[in-house]
């Protein structure tokens, strides 16, 4: 048999066209999330942690102003704010188990205060050394002497938590308290990081097991789709299927993209400020409520910021709950985002409260809607009966409306308005999306629903959101249709048969 001959047999039993550039783009993925994303993932979380401890130990050295205050006003001797200041130190925690802690040296290095470590309060620990030889407390009068802002980072091995057994890499800030003459610190452990690390690692590769075995089955399936000419109509109707749902797919990820486009800025910075200083806040305010009552009750007339005690003592309460009610509507938002992005269920017999698709879809749409306009309403119908279907692609639908009604507008004076009700006829419930733009002339309406017919092409519109929209409706037996009377704007209906009991 010649050469030529067994090329196409092999040609023909192994589509290299196919699957070679398969392979190449799995093995390109997997080489990026092993040395470009995990790598800076890392690095991420540890300047993340450093950060986290660097604010924890100036939370608690600017708490130390509050105790050398009494002692400057009188209020009580310098060694009973010193001794109060130790108490309060050594009684904070934090970390997952509450374990993390903090402790204080003077400038000798003298022990004052470790909480693990009793057997070295009042010690001298200047040639107190780890296994590696490291002076661990000279370091860090040596780091607080030399850096300007009286404060570093110092890498030595310690005990595990309160385990004298077990020895691990530790990361600690330190900074002087200068007025006392005291280093107070805290610190992580190295292992901690890397165990997340670790932990991401392991999920990665049995994902990209997962892929690969995916990658070769379906890379199975195309040869023996190919081998067999029997099997090419099957396969032409299989690839149509795929690419209608390709288009469902991809016009729900362009919704999505403009939606995340939209309240990315948003979420991005009080998600960045909450979630990593609401916590330590709100613990610092409620450690400091007795003290600020203590004092505050013997000085009545003290004002702060204009303000007296109690008035600025509310104040922070009601900031500390604006905080946190931004949190609760971060977490709804990034919620609602998963919801909408998480593949649907394909099963069309589900009773649907159309109120409820309209309302999220509003939720998700209102950030882009309230740029176009500053008139935006919505009615809901009440004791509606429900529909049958699936409240993913009735969701779909509707934000698909919504938005094209957000670009249809010109200016923000012009209106949106939402309603649900039942039909005149009954059995049957109306949605309607009705802006006030410019509408659309007579001769696009009869095209609006014709696959891939846009009048935003140059923007890059594809003309397939309303095509498939009207697929979906057609799907729960209902009818999507339009309106618009000249310079009236455009109606979208949609019709959908009730429940029947």
């Amino acid at each position: 048999m010649s050469d030529s001959k067994l090329n196409s047999i092999f040609m023909r039993a192994f589509p290299v066209n196919i699957i070679v550039p398969v392979i190449l783009t799995l093995i390109l993925f997997i080489m990026v999330i092993f040395l470009v994303v995990l790598p800076l993932l890392e690095k991420n979380l540890m300047n993340g942690k450093r950060q986290t401890i660097m604010r924890l130990t100036e939370m608690a050295w600017s708490s130390l102003y509050i105790f050398h205050d009494h002692a400057r006003r009188g209020m009580v001797s310098e060694d009973t704010a010193k001794k109060t200041a130790i108490r309060f130190i050594s009684q904070v925690r934090y970390g997952p188990d509450f374990k993390d802690y903090l402790w204080v040296i003077d400038m000798v290095p003298v022990m004052i205060m470790h909480p693990y470590r009793p057997d070295l309060d009042g010690q001298n620990v200047s040639r107190f050394k780890d296994s590696n030889g490291t002076f661990v407390f000279s370091d860090m009068v040596k780091i607080v002497k030399e850096h300007k802002d009286k404060a570093g980072f110092v890498n030595y091995l310690w005990q595990w938590e309160g385990d004298p057994t077990k020895i691990e890499l530790k990361i600690s800030y330190v900074k002087l308290f200068k007025p006392w003459g005291w280093i107070i610190g805290t610190g992580i452990y190295v292992d901690d990081v890397k165990a997340e690390i670790q932990n991401i690692t392991h999920k990665l590769i049995w994902f990209c097991v997962g892929l690969m075995g995916v990658v070769l089955l379906l890379s199975a399936y195309v040869i023996w789709a190919v081998s067999s000419v029997k099997k090419e109509r099957q396969k032409a109707l299989v690839q149509s299927r795929l690419r209608e749902k390709q288009m469902i797919q991809a016009d729900k990820m362009s919704s999505l993209g403009i939606l995340v486009a939209g309240v990315a800025h948003e979420i991005n910075n009080p998600a960045t400020f909450l979630m990593l200083n609401a916590p330590n806040l709100k613990k610092a305010w409620y450690a400091f409520i007795p003290i600020l009552d203590t004092h505050f009750n013997d000085n009545p007339t003290v004002r702060v910021c204009n303000m007296t005690y109690l008035e600025l003592r509310k104040r922070i309460e009601l900031m500390l709950s604006g905080i946190q009610d931004g949190s609760a509507r971060i977490k709804e938002i990034i919620s609602e985002l998963k919801d909408f992005t998480r593949s649907s269920d394909a099963r069309m017999d589900y009773e649907v409260d159309v109120n409820q698709v309209v309302a999220k879809s509003m939720d998700l749409t209102s950030v882009i809607l309230k740029k176009s306009t500053f008139l935006l309403s919505v009615e809901y119908g009440e004791n509606l009966p429900r529909v049958r279907g699936n409240f993913g692609k009735l969701q779909q639908v509707m934000i698909n409306l919504l938005v094209n009604a957000g670009q249809a507008l010109e200016h923000s004076d012009q209106s949106i308005h939402v309603l649900t009700r039942l039909s005149d006829h009954k059995g049957f419930l109306i949605i309607e999306v009705i802006d006030t733009g410019p509408g659309i002339t007579q001769n696009d309406l009869k095209k609006m629903k014709d696959p891939f017919f846009t009048t935003r092409r140059d923007e890059g519109g594809t003309g397939l959101g309303l095509s498939i929209s009207e697929k979906i409706i057609s799907d729960h037996s209902g009818v999507l249709e339009f309106s618009s009377p000249p310079g009236q704007g455009l109606t979208a209906r949609i019709i959908l048969p009730c429940v029947q009991k």
